[in-house]
């Protein structure tokens, strides 16, 4: 019979969740390999071999944070109404957010902690994919002008991203009702690109 994995898939989600974890708790200082192993119960060699080094460990907690919040974009189905499509990709990627909060800074971390920050195209590709993809559709039935559709995806990511990073930080007054503003602001962006005058693209 063939040797049982160890070093398999499974461990590594957990390594990569706690590793979060801990880095979001007291910062990249407080992530080591040797407690990271025995707070997940396995051994040191074991996270050398899925990782190699700390700094590759971080970079992988970011990397594998954009493509989770791209398969949770990629999972939202479309429902016909581009306009209203593009509003869920938005509350879609908030509501990740804040059930990942622990991942969420890291993805936009620092360039300069240990891991670097990843590839442009590791960090944009997962996400704009999908939001790609509503906007195109909903230029092909009328709903949006005929302008690039990076333009009207990276509008709806940086409302995303902003509006988030402030919740997540809590860094507006308190009393403010982050969830009702959040919605009416995201609906606000995609129908005020809606009623924006047809141009082609540039």
């Amino acid at each position: 019979m063939p040797r049982p994995k160890t070093h398999d898939d499974a461990l590594r989600v957990k390594l990569l969740d706690r590793a979060g974890e801990l880095v979001a708790e007291e910062g990249p200082r407080g992530l080591s390999l040797r407690r990271l192993a025995s707070e997940v119960g396995t051994s040191t060699t074991a996270v050398y071999s899925l990782f190699g080094s700390k700094p590759a460990l971080l970079s992988e907690l970011r990397a594998d944070g954009f493509r989770r919040l791209g398969d949770q974009l990629r999972a939202t189905a479309p429902t016909g109404d581009p306009i209203a499509d593009l509003v869920r990709l938005g509350t879609e990627y908030r509501a990740f957010a804040l059930t990942q909060r622990h991942l969420y800074p890291i993805m936009f971390g620092d360039p300069g902690t240990p891991g670097g920050a990843p590839a442009e195209d590791d960090i944009a590709g997962p996400v704009l994919a999908p939001l790609r993809e509503a906007v195109r559709a909903a230029v092909a039935t009328g709903a949006l002008p005929r302008v690039p559709d990076d333009m009207v995806a990276g509008s709806v990511w940086a409302y995303a991203h902003g509006m988030v990073s402030f919740e997540l930080g809590r860094a507006l007054p308190d009393g403010f009702e982050y969830c009702r503003a959040y919605e009416r602001g995201l609906r606000a962006t995609v129908t005020g690109w809606a009623g924006s005058p047809h141009t082609a693209p540039y």
